[in-house]
């Protein structure tokens, strides 16, 4: 089977894990993934431009493109570019919203605006994307104010896992916040991925760009 008939999944390097995970669990053979740097995050201006560097590298090896990530603060620059292209991605604002899911992340949002969301990606690389990314391990009372407007932790767990659910219980308890998890899976993560691989490639040319660390 060649790159014509299967579909590249252009993904965001933090759901690496969960998508190979997918890929394995659902036996999608015909789906291959393309990660970007997940510290892309920090500077989500930049992903637009990324993206359009690997669709623009992909194009001549496959005719079915999906792109992994949610809007992940680029304003709507990534809608823009993927109606141009054609391609489709995640639906959502971030990656907190495709794994709980729309309707349950607005009534957590709702319940109380003043969360710090983890996924298993974050937990695991807490101490590299936060506390380094934010310069916390030079400046550790940068903490109070980058913090201060928050109340909670709400852990996202993919998998059940108890080191994990212990790392993030800690996390709370270093930023002084309360403590909430929710074992979501892959929440619109894998329906997103589902779709992707089954849609035919006649198909494409009509597939416009839908309206995942917020900023």
């Amino acid at each position: 089977m060649d790159g014509g008939t299967r579909t590249l999944a252009i993904a965001c390097g933090a759901l690496a894990r969960e998508i190979v995970a997918l890929k394995r669990l659902n036996g999608w053979e015909m789906l291959d993934v393309e990660c970007l740097p997940p510290e892309l995050h920090n500077r989500p201006e930049k992903i637009p431009s990324a993206v359009k560097a690997a669709i623009d590298g992909a194009r001549a090896r496959y005719q079915h493109i999906f792109v992994a990530y949610a809007d992940c603060g680029t304003g709507g620059q990534l809608d823009t570019l993927l109606a141009a292209e054609g391609i489709e991605r995640i639906p959502g604002a971030h990656c907190y919203e495709f794994f709980a899911t729309g309707a349950v992340f607005a009534a957590l949002h709702d319940a109380e605006p003043g969360t710090f969301y983890l996924t298993d990606f974050l937990v695991r690389h807490f101490e590299r994307l936060v506390i380094q990314g934010l310069g916390l391990d030079r400046h550790p009372e940068l903490a109070l104010e980058y913090f201060r407007n928050y109340r909670r932790v709400v852990y996202l767990a993919q998998v059940d896992d108890e080191a994990l659910s212990a790392a993030a219980a800690a996390v709370a308890v270093r930023l002084k916040l309360s403590y909430e998890r929710r074992l979501t899976a892959y929440g619109d993560l894998e329906r997103s991925l589902a779709g992707a691989v089954s849609v035919p490639v006649a198909s494409l040319k009509h597939r416009k760009g839908a309206s995942a660390w917020p900023h």
